[in-house]
C-alpha cells in the first residue's frame, strides 16, 4: 500500500471557488442561472471580466454641523465608474428608497441596456419593491456575499471613502445644502476623471443633482 496524501494538500486541492453566498460551490437559490454563474475570486472579488454588466448600490451618512444625521443612497456603474447619488434626506424609508430607486432607472435611459446585475448590501432599508424596481428592468438583484468585503471594492471606495471624504473637509448646514455639495462632487466625479480605454469611458455632462 502505497504512502497516504496529506490531508491539508487534498483539502486545499479539493477546495471550491466561493460563489456569490459565500456557501461553496453550490448554487445560490433563487437566482436565474445568468447570476448564478458568477463567480468570486481568492479575495471575494467579482472577476473583472463581469464588471461591464454590474451598478452597485450602496448608503452612506454623514452629520450636519448642527449634529443631525442624513442618508444618501449612491449607485456606481463599474464598467464605467458613472457616480449617481439620487438623494438626500433624514429620514431613508423604504417607500423614499424604492423612489430614489426609480429615479435612477429614469435617469440611466438606454444605458440599462448594458447593465445585467445590481448590486447591493443586506441593509434593511432595501426591501422586496426596491428588488422589483431593477428586476423590471431585467437586472439580477445580487446581495453581498457574507464575509466578502471585496465584493463590491469599487463602490466603497467610491460612494463609502470617497464621499464621505469630501463631506468631513465641508460643514454641511443641513439637506438643501448637503445636495448642493454631492452635486459638486459628482460632477467632479464625472468631468475630471481620465478615460478609460477598455470601456471607451469619458468625462461625461453633468448630471441631475440629488433630489
Amino acid at each position: 500500500m502505497g504512502p497516504q496524501a496529506d490531508p491539508r494538500r487534498v483539502g486545499a486541492a479539493r477546495a471550491p471557488d466561493r460563489r456569490l453566498d459565500g456557501g461553496g460551490d453550490s448554487p445560490r437559490r433563487g437566482l436565474r442561472p445568468r447570476a448564478a454563474s458568477l463567480w468570486l475570486g481568492p479575495g471575494g472579488e467579482f472577476l473583472t471580466a463581469r464588471a461591464e454588466g454590474i451598478i452597485a448600490a450602496d448608503f452612506f451618512h454623514f452629520d450636519t454641523a448642527l449634529g443631525r444625521r442624513l442618508y444618501a443612497p449612491a449607485y456606481l456603474e463599474h464598467g464605467t465608474r458613472r457616480l449617481h447619488i439620487t438623494g438626500v434626506t433624514a429620514h431613508p424609508t423604504g417607500e423614499w428608497t424604492v423612489q430614489q430607486a426609480r429615479n435612477l432607472a429614469a435617469d440611466l435611459g438606454i444605458r440599462r441596456e448594458s447593465l445585467r446585475f445590481l448590486l447591493r448590501d443586506r441593509d434593511g432599508k432595501y426591501d422586496k419593491a426596491f428588488d422589483r424596481v431593477f428586476e423590471a428592468e431585467e437586472l439580477d438583484v445580487i446581495k453581498s456575499a457574507l464575509r466578502a468585503p471585496r465584493m463590491n471594492a469599487y463602490g466603497e471606495r467610491v460612494i463609502g471613502s470617497r464621499c464621505r471624504e469630501v463631506l468631513d473637509h465641508i460643514p454641511v448646514r443641513g439637506e438643501a445644502h448637503a445636495r448642493q455639495v454631492l452635486a459638486a462632487y459628482q460632477r467632479h466625479h464625472h468631468e475630471h476623471r481620465p478615460p478609460r480605454r477598455a470601456t471607451g469611458y469619458h468625462p461625461m455632462p453633468r448630471n441631475s443633482p440629488p433630489r
